[in-house]
């Protein structure tokens, strides 16, 4: 029978239902039957359901009403879902009831023996007014929805019902059923954690009009490069189930079930089992974590005061100590106020005032720590004026609580050589006085020191971080010029400053004998000093070659810049991003375009710069006596440092290949490969292997790996949906990565692409009020996300450089634990 559309108000509505939501709550708390009440417009009786039953009496009912032909999966459906509700926990099962007569929404009596309603609908409009108001009523109260695929096409003309289903198909998608690859994200919803993390399945995949991502939870999503999604593709973030609590209840969604032969697949049952227990208040579940709304930024330094750096330095680090506090560090910049001093004849060249600070939660105030004369306020200007060293990283001791003491990576101004251009880079052991929190700076103990040439930039590194065997890790970057070469590999034998290159990264990351561009790892001692833990790259002592070519600190050789690390304490995968070269686009003479890279490291090796890059994509060799032409290409197996400038091995550690790169092209450029496996490098060839980012002026600021600990999380932790997340960003907040990713365990370490991605830049806010340039970001024990912004320019503290806090408000999963179905089935 056809019916009028009935697009109404949430207004119009909320009065037909008004009085059965009343009647409603009362049932809610008092498991009385259903009530009728007078309707308030007319004699007409409306009917105030009770409150889904519980206890023994689970029961599910499944409505499959159409106003188009029935779908062939109909029954199919029915089937499974009358399977799933008989097996399992005993208390988890359910009775099921399938109907296509809509007259039940208004029927009470019936209704109200429902713990959760599922729409297997077909499309059109099934419901009229007073059913719709019917189903509201019962959400309102407290019930459990469940659409599946054809359900989303329901109602057409309703808002409400929009707002139920979370998103509307588009027109024109694809109808065919494709095999595609869903993205399994949420790994805590009972609908999904069960399932493989990438799931390969047939199906008919919708197009939506409005992405509801950020507006929903997305447990799952649907990789458009794995089929063809035709017209109004929603791209990289497509999701295709989700859930969340609407309107007093609680809904789930998913665009899969399409087909009849999905109801009998072992994986789409466990996922509809899931979402059943949710729905049907058997089990607890978090369908808030992905919803913009429920995270607040706040901006917690002040801009300093007019001369000073009371409140913030050229952020550059953060640590969060164990009772909350955090400190942070200023590399050495200077406001606009203080000159900055580049002639090399004055003895003040490029001093600079490396400062740490200290921010109390429990006061809310900041305090001057103290600061450490540094190398680092040679201001901007061409690579042969500016200067990245300074005061690069900061740890805390395990035992900081009792002992203090404060690990920092710099670079003292008082030990640098005018004439020759070369530094010391220092990681020393100061004390913090806890009671006061001022930094006392005649405590230092120099664990660790190394040469570094300060004649041009870049590339000073600078993160550190700890494993859950106290070993320190340490980031140095390759302290090489970023001219010369192009913006390729740079592996340029000259220039050289009093003999000592600074465009030859073969000196410094491929060189096993030097201690620039690596990633180090030691074990300090209490005295002060260091020993060498077991499973590091190299002994020291290796005897190829004659012996002496080597050093025993260094794990991790090949990077670039390493300005941010992490180590997951619960697995000591290492975590590392470095910043690329500068060639916008890849060359078929010399090689791929800058490659920010990302990496999940879970044991010693080569990560390839300046032979290799990305997965093993090789740059061309040059040397003397002409640089400018280039030679054979590295071969990423075995490559070979032939530099004039290396003082190691030549025979280096084949290349491990890293699990993330980007170029200004987009997200993991990949090319066909010849018969020597060498890329084409045509940009035209190219497959992006992460369609979820891209760069363009970039620079990769590695973050945390979230480890939710109900132990210690307060109001304002992020959820545990986040755990095991790795947090992925760019300093800038243009296209550039934002992101949490989810990794395999079964390829990370070994070149293995995230299987799951997921933007941020809603809940940490990009924009020129939000935080745009991202310095660094921790999480600290209460669960919550402090977050630096550098501020705008370089080389400068700024009135836009701040710390910030992320906290989530979502509140606690749902349903309530007092009001599960079956209180025995908590989680």
């Amino acid at each position: 029978m056809h019916r009028a559309p009935h697009h109404r108000s949430r207004t119009r509505r909320g009065a037909v239902a008004a009085l059965a939501v009343a009647g409603l709550a009362a049932a809610l708390l008092s498991g009385t039957a259903a009530t009728a009440q007078p309707h308030p417009e007319d004699s007409r009786t409306t009917l105030s359901l009770p409150s889904p039953p519980g206890g023994a009496n689970v029961r599910v009912l499944v409505f499959h009403a159409s106003a188009t032909a029935e779908s062939p999966a109909v029954n199919a459906g029915i089937a499974a879902i009358e399977a799933i509700g008989q097996s399992g926990p005993t208390a988890q099962r359910f009775r099921t009831e399938a109907t296509d007569d809509a007259s039940v929404f208004t029927d009470a009596a019936r209704l109200g023996r429902y713990n959760a309603v599922v729409f297997l609908t077909g499309g059109g409009d099934v419901l009229d007014p007073e059913q719709e108001a019917g189903l509201e009523a019962y959400m309102e109260a407290g019930g459990g929805f469940l659409g599946i695929h054809e359900a989303a096409r329901t109602e057409p003309y309703s808002d409400w019902f929009t707002g139920l289903v979370g998103a509307r198909p588009a027109v024109g998608g694809p109808t065919a059923v494709q095999r595609a690859s869903v993205e399994v994200g949420d790994r805590q919803h009972p609908a999904t954690r069960q399932l493989p993390l990438t799931w390969k399945r047939p199906d008919k995949w919708f197009n939506w009009a409005v992405n509801p991502s950020g507006s929903v939870h997305t447990v799952a999503r649907v990789r458009e490069s794995t089929y063809r999604p035709g017209p109004g593709a929603n791209g990289w973030d497509h999701p295709v189930s989700w859930c969340r609590d609407y309107d007093g209840g609680r809904s789930f969604y998913t665009g899969m079930g399409g087909t009849a032969e999905s109801f009998a697949e072992t994986d789409f049952r466990e996922h509809l089992r899931g979402a059943l227990l949710w729905t049907t208040r058997l089990v607890r579940a978090d369908c808030k974590a992905t919803i913009d709304a429920n995270y607040r930024s706040e901006r917690l330094t002040r801009p300093n005061q007019p001369g000073t750096n009371d409140q913030i330095g050229e952020p550059h680090g953060l640590v969060v100590a164990p009772d909350g506090r955090v400190l942070y560090i200023g590399r050495g910049g200077a406001d606009s106020s203080r000159p900055v001093v580049t002639d090399w004849n004055d003895p003040d060249i490029g001093k600079g005032s490396g400062e740490v600070h200290v921010y109390d939660p429990r006061t809310r105030k900041v305090q001057l720590a103290g600061a450490l004369t540094v190398f680092g306020n040679k201001g901007g200007g061409d690579e042969l004026t500016k200067n990245e060293e300074g005061l690069l990283g900061i740890e805390l001791d395990p035992g900081f609580l009792s002992n203090g003491w404060v690990y920092l990576h710099y670079t003292p101004h008082s030990r640098i050589n005018r004439d020759t251009h070369m530094a010391e880079r220092y990681v020393s052991r100061f004390t913090l006085d806890l009671a006061t929190n001022k930094l006392d700076l005649s405590s230092e103990k120099v664990l660790l020191k190394w040469p570094v040439q300060i004649h041009s930039c870049c590339h000073a590194g600078g993160g550190m971080a700890w494993d859950s065997k106290e070993n320190l890790y340490i980031a140095t970057g390759d302290n090489n010029s970023s001219g010369f070469s192009g913006g390729y590999s740079g592996n340029n034998p000259e220039p050289v400053f009093k003999g000592v290159s600074f465009a030859d990264a073969r000196r410094t990351s491929g060189n096993t004998n030097n201690l620039n561009g690596k990633i180090l790892r030691i074990h300090p001692e209490d005295d002060g000093t260091y020993t060498i833990p077991e499973g590091n790259l190299f002994t020291g002592k290796e005897p190829d070659e004659g012996g002496g070519k080597t050093r025993g600190e260094i794990y991790v050789m090949g990077v670039r810049n390493p300005a941010r690390i992490f180590v997951d304490k619960t697995t000591d995968v290492l975590y590392a991003g470095w910043v690329g070269p500068d060639a916008g686009t890849p060359s078929t003479t010399w090689g791929p375009a800058k490659y920010d890279t990302f990496t999940a490291i879970t044991k010693a090796g080569n990560h390839g710069w300046p032979y290799c890059m990305g997965n093993n994509q090789p740059y061309r060799d040059r040397n003397l006596p002409d640089p400018s032409k280039p030679l054979g290409w590295y071969d990423c197996s075995a490559p070979k440092n032939e530099s004039p400038h290396n003082d190691g091995l030549v025979n280096l550690p084949p290349v491990t290949p890293n699990s993330i790169w980007y170029s200004p092209q987009g997200g993991g450029p990949d090319f066909p490969r010849d018969a020597s496996g060498v890329p084409s490098y045509r940009t035209e060839e190219q497959k992006l292997l992460l369609p979820w980012l891209r760069g363009g002026g970039q620079a990769t600021m590695n973050g945390p790996v979230y480890r939710y600990d109900a132990t210690s999380a307060g109001t304002a932790a992020w959820p545990a949906y986040w755990d095991g997340k790795w947090f992925v960003g760019d300093f800038y907040d243009g296209d550039q990565p934002r992101h949490a990713v989810l990794m395999d365990p079964r390829t990370v370490g070994k070149g293995g692409l995230p299987v799951h991605a997921e933007s941020l830049k809603k809940i940490i806010p990009v924009g020129a009020d939000g935080i745009r340039n991202l310095m660094d970001w921790k999480f600290a024990p209460d669960g919550s996300l402090y977050v630096l912004d550098y501020g705008r320019g370089f080389f400068t503290s700024d009135s836009k450089s701040a710390l910030w806090r992320v906290t989530y408000r979502g509140g606690e999963p749902t349903p309530a634990a007092e009001d599960l179905a079956r209180k025995a089935a908590a989680q």
